[in-house]
């Protein structure tokens, strides 16, 4: 079975590309480009006439600047049509984002990137010269061969059965003439599919340069694409955290939990002397292995995390905490589980540091969600003077934090409190039921 072609360019050559669906495909994307560019002329042709005149009240000016900005939503919706051509999704380049809020600094990051300016000449290009390109190859490689088909027909209707007129050149008065002129349109209808193709694939190579990323590279793609392998590389080291956890809690564990039992049945069943001694020290170490194995199995992965979320998780570790602690988190729906896995171990070590070395008679948890960031704060009020790089192990989960492109933040002045700060932006995962195990959410 032959691989299903991707893009224009790999359907091209195949034997069966006019019983394909990808003539058809390159005529939409050719007069789909000749619709939209020529309401891109208008819209800017329009644009420029009404802020030139209106120059002359200082009103025209922010309409002339933004009409620079044209190129943006006609970029975006040539990436949107490359898909007629090609099935892979052309991806978009990377934004910058603004220093601060607010649509001036929008704006001012806008107009000083290449490519906006990039996307300007290529609006202006579509314009100007490429959908009359696309108007013009439309009709010469489809409307004119679709006619000279359409030759008896026209001649039984329009003609009487008597004459019909060939792109209004040339009168036909006999029907095998007709018949032989639509054969000839037939066969340029099959050569101007494969012109079209041509056509199609040259045109959206050219709006791929100017308005998408490349595919393979460029310092921008490779920066995006670091990027999301970090952020692979976390999940699956989550995932590989939740399968070992998995397979201790029902292998391991159940084994020694068996065990366990075995030994206190045959403590009990012992007469009282030696044998008896050994199987009670035995049922002893057996125990306090279990309990150490429970220990470990929950800091590899806390079921309760899994399960029922960072809230509970985090009060889950409260209570286990040597320093009381407040918990006041607002989170009313989960959250992607590489994020939930990184706030919760950030709160263990920190919980941890309160209780090793700050002294602190009580601390708390406060957060939420909010402005599509998790913000949770760590206070204690302790003695301070705690250094995030002096071996608290906080430095490990600041760099897991950070490839999630969160922040961490340490405030600890020397008599106290200490203060933790976690930012990480993300976005609320759809609601799931407990015990119910996912993928994380995108």
């Amino acid at each position: 079975m032959h691989p299903r072609p991707r893009d224009l360019w790999q359907a091209l050559p195949a034997p069966r590309y006019l019983l394909s669906a990808w003539p058809w495909r390159s005529v939409a994307y050719l007069v789909t480009g000749a619709a939209a560019g020529a309401a891109t002329l208008v819209a800017v042709v329009a644009a420029v006439a009404v802020g030139g005149v209106l120059t002359v009240v200082l009103v025209g000016l922010p309409m002339l600047v933004l009409t620079s900005l044209v190129g943006i939503p006609v970029a975006r919706l040539e990436r949107h049509r490359l898909r007629l051509v090609d099935r892979v999704p052309a991806p978009a380049r990377t934004p910058r984002q603004p220093p601060a809020t607010g649509p001036w600094a929008w704006l001012t990051t806008r107009l000083r990137e290449r490519a906006t300016w990039r996307e300007l000449g290529h609006a202006l290009l579509f314009a100007l010269v490429l959908w009359p390109v696309d108007a013009v190859v439309v009709a010469c490689a489809l409307a004119v061969p679709l006619h000279l088909a359409a030759t008896p027909l026209l001649m039984s209707t329009l003609g009487g059965g008597e004459e019909a007129k060939v792109l209004k050149q040339w009168t036909v008065t006999a029907w095998p003439t007709a018949f032989g002129v639509a054969v000839l349109g037939l066969a340029l209808l099959a050569a101007g599919a494969y012109v079209l193709g041509l056509a199609a694939g040259a045109r959206a190579e050219l709006t791929r340069v100017l308005v998408a990323a490349p595919r393979g590279g460029g310092p921008e793609a490779r920066v995006v694409e670091l990027t999301r392998s970090r952020v692979r590389l976390v999940d699956a080291f989550e995932a590989e955290r939740r399968r070992i956890e998995r397979d201790l809690h029902d292998g391991a564990q159940q084994r020694l939990v068996a065990l366990t039992m075995a030994l206190g049945l045959a403590r009990l069943d012992a007469p009282p002397g030696p044998l008896a001694d050994q199987l009670a020290r035995a049922h002893g170490e057996a125990g306090k292995a279990l309990e150490e194995l429970r220990e470990l199995i929950h800091g590899i992965h806390p079921k309760v995390l899994a399960d029922y979320g960072l809230t509970a998780a985090v009060a889950d570790a409260a209570d286990r905490s040597a320093v009381p602690v407040d918990v006041r988190l607002d989170l009313p729906e989960r959250l992607p589980q590489a994020v939930e896995a990184a706030a919760y171990f950030v709160v263990c070590e920190a919980l941890a540091n309160v209780g090793r070395h700050s002294g602190a008679d009580r601390a708390e948890v406060t957060g939420g969600h909010r402005d599509g960031r998790l913000v949770l704060r760590i206070r204690d009020d302790g003695r301070g003077g705690a250094d995030a790089g002096a071996g608290s192990g906080l430095t490990g989960l600041a760099d897991r934090v950070s490839v999630l492109d969160g922040r961490l933040s340490l405030s600890s002045p020397p008599g106290g409190p200490t203060l933790l700060c976690v930012e990480i932006p993300c976005t609320p995962c759809p609601p799931r039921a407990p015990y119910e195990r996912t993928a994380p959410c995108a």
